[in-house]
């Protein structure tokens, strides 16, 4: 998984690989026995002394970290690629024999790895869509996960047989459990390395959630975000969140998002009532007035920024764009009847909100923010 890992951080997979083989061994050893404190710290000189590379040496201590919140993020490339590997193999692990943190209890510290992978990954600029990233170790954990899923509807019957002392009824009904085990490479079992894959990407999420809370970005904020395509990208995602953040504290941030607001309600009302979808293209040539032609303009000045600058992930200019739209939304409103008498006119405007919701929607799922 390091070796995997190496080329995203720049790392050399070689080294990483190797720092991946030597990095526990002074586990194992006496002073490590004696001095737990020093796990990872006599691992420096062990490798030195064996005369491993200098990024292999230093990988050992630091692939440790961070231990906690207040604790350093390594940043040099072989022990980026090491750390994340460890904590993410910690993590498919538990959730492969579904052993999750419940409430408050997390006997394992599974929470503070979650937080690790957030910061090692968020604090390097690291581009590991985890999808991609928790499927090489999921497959290799694809036994547990397949026997965990499959006993799991058995687990109490064959406990109730064991306490009631029907010890042969209990192995009898493990076996059979056992002869129906899905096989390896199947449908099946896909299903099931999806699903347990989904599960521990929503546990990140989660923390996630709290450290951005942490940083002052608001956790609705953060859905709308996640709404959006690539959402397994967590430098991404973040990226994201903090230009959506930043521009909804601005006075065309937020009056934008009121017009937004306004126009799906709008047009959601709409679209119920007539069971249509008023998704087509709106007509300039049936705008009326020159707040209506404006906003004709705006949305097009608006996807000509938008549009590219998502493809370039440079969500600044992004909301940039969209922020632009507060004014001509807002005239469009005051001055403009939505639902007019005349039906091409009414079809015509309500594929015009259409058109503000879906080139709004490019950026984040305003839909999302609460207040």
């Amino acid at each position: 998984l390091a070796r995997e890992i190496a080329p995203l951080v720049g790392a050399d997979p070689g080294q990483a690989e190797l720092a991946a083989r030597v990095a526990k061994a002074d586990l194992q050893s006496a002073m490590v026995g004696e001095f737990p404190e020093l796990q990872g710290v006599m691992g420096v000189y062990y490798a030195r002394a064996a005369g491993l590379p200098e990024a292999v040496a230093l990988a050992c201590r630091e692939h440790w970290q961070p231990l906690g919140p207040s604790d350093d993020v390594p940043v040099g490339p072989v022990s980026v690629a090491l750390a994340l590997a460890d904590k993410i193999d910690t993590l498919t692990g538990f959730w492969a024999i579904d052993e999750k943190p419940t409430g408050s209890k997390d006997p394992f510290a599974l929470r503070r790895a979650a937080l690790g992978v957030i910061r090692l990954v968020v604090g390097n600029g690291v581009r590991l869509p985890l999808i991609e990233g928790l499927r090489l170790p999921f497959d290799q954990h694809q036994e547990y996960i397949v026997t965990e899923e499959t006993f799991r509807p058995f687990d109490a019957a064959i406990q109730a047989l064991h306490e009631s002392g029907q010890e042969d009824d209990a192995q009898d009904l493990t076996e059979r459990v056992a002869e129906n085990l899905p096989s390896y490479g199947s449908e099946e079992v896909e299903a099931l390395i999806i699903g347990t894959t989904k599960s521990l990407l929503a546990f990140l999420h989660d923390r996630l959630k709290v450290y951005l809370r942490d940083q002052g970005i608001r956790h609705d904020v953060i859905d709308a975000c996640l709404a959006m395509p690539g959402n397994d990208d967590l430098t991404l995602l973040v990226r994201r969140a903090e230009a959506l953040s930043a521009m909804l504290k601005t006075e065309d941030g937020a009056n934008l998002l009121a017009g937004f607001r306004r126009a799906n309600n709008i047009l959601s009302a709409e679209e119920k009532k007539d069971g249509v979808e008023y998704s087509l293209d709106p007509d300039v040539k049936f705008a009326e007035g020159p707040e209506e032609r404006a906003l004709f303009a705006a949305l097009d000045r608006a996807e000509a920024v938008i549009a590219p600058a998502i493809l370039a992930e440079d969500f600044a200019t992004a909301m940039t764009g969209m922020a632009a739209l507060r004014g001509p939304v807002d005239a469009f409103f005051t001055a403009v009847q939505v639902n007019a008498d005349s039906q091409i006119l009414r079809r015509n405007r309500l594929c015009l909100l259409h058109r503000i919701r879906a080139i709004c929607g490019q950026v984040a799922d305003l839909g999302r923010i609460e207040g």
